[in-house]
């Protein structure tokens, strides 16, 4: 039941990712051959009045199949392939879009139903280092080591990444800005850095604020995967700190179990990563798209349809490789958690 329903949400944000470019290919006049729910094999399909919508073996991914977007030359003006720069250009990024603005509903609704964590210190741990560097309850941290502190995630995350170096938080206190050093120390039990400090449960938040905490938290998990990335192509990751879509369909079980709750917040955040994974500029991903198609704008030059159609065959092939790779390492070294 509980991969089941990890499945579902998967597909959710699927759907949403490929609805953004269905619903900007018919706003501009583009022909949907397909809208795919998964890959491989068919499961089954419904024929619409010009679009089949079909359902995949594999549950992992989909996509819109539009009219001459392989590159193929065609005199249809229904086609990808005729439309402006502009046009295209919309409708690739659509889908990426449409997943940020998944995440922020999502992380507004968790927000309204449960409430949110603030930056704002409530207690503290005696004996640790926060309420020994001077930090009082009522302080807002609003900065660590010169990186602004919008969410409790976003400190609980510098915190961690510190490995125990000396963290510089800035402070707000009664509308004063104060400025105290700390350096973490590791928790034997739980086997991560902390500071010793609890942070304010908002309950019961406007619908302003709701929305506000949704902007704000999927901008900081924008702040931290690309923080990530940037560590990983340092190397400075080991196989323990990434996992794909065996880990995913795992990590949501888990989320499942936890309640319903869990669960959407697990969506939501992978809803940002699969924003960021697609507008990557690699071929085939929706990022090498918006890439050539800025160049384009701003050049005035037309790229050749059919080089650029075999550049995002290679893409694809390189992409479902590495998806094998990554599935194969899922298998022989799972993440423990």
């Amino acid at each position: 039941m509980y991969i089941i329903g990890a499945l579902l949400a998967f597909s959710v944000l699927v759907i949403v990712h490929e609805f953004g470019h269905f619903i900007l290919a018919k706003l501009n006049g583009v022909k949907v051959e397909e809208f795919s729910l998964g890959m491989g094999p068919k499961l089954f399909g419904i024929k619409g009045k010009e679009t089949e919508y079909t359902v995949k073996i594999l549950p992992i991914g989909g996509y819109v199949k539009m009219l001459g977007e392989d590159g193929a030359e065609t005199t249809d003006q229904r086609a990808f392939i005729n439309k402006t720069p502009v046009q295209k250009l919309s409708i690739v990024a659509a889908g990426p879009i449409m997943n940020f603005i998944f995440a922020i509903l999502m992380f507004a609704l968790i927000a309204s139903v449960r409430g949110y964590l603030s930056p704002v210190v409530s207690e503290l741990e005696p004996n640790k280092p926060a309420i020994v560097a001077g930090i009082k309850p009522g302080d807002k941290i609003i900065g660590v080591n010169n990186k602004k502190i919008l969410t409790w995630e976003d400190f609980v995350t510098e915190v961690y990444l510190s490995n125990g170096s000396a963290l510089n938080i800035k402070l707000n206190r009664n509308d004063k800005i104060e400025n105290v050093k700390i350096v973490p120390i590791k928790d034997v039990n739980e086997k991560k850095y902390i500071v010793g400090i609890y942070p304010t449960q908002v309950t019961n938040p406007s619908l302003v604020n709701s929305m506000k905490y949704g902007f704000i938290e999927s901008n900081s998990l924008v702040k931290q995967t690309f923080a990530f990335l940037k560590t990983l192509f340092k190397g400075n990751v080991s196989k323990n700190d990434f996992g794909g879509p065996v880990t995913i369909i795992r990590v949501s079980g888990q989320a499942a179990k936890a309640g319903i709750i869990s669960l959407t917040a697990f969506a939501a955040y992978l809803s940002v990563q699969l924003a960021i994974f697609n507008i990557i500029p690699f071929p085939a991903l929706d990022g090498g798209w918006i890439f050539l198609l800025l160049i384009e704008i701003i050049t005035g030059k037309k790229f050749d349809d059919n080089k650029v159609g075999f550049i995002n065959y290679i893409g694809f092939a390189i992409l479902m490789t590495l998806m094998v790779l990554v599935t194969i390492k899922d298998i022989l070294y799972p993440i423990k958690f």
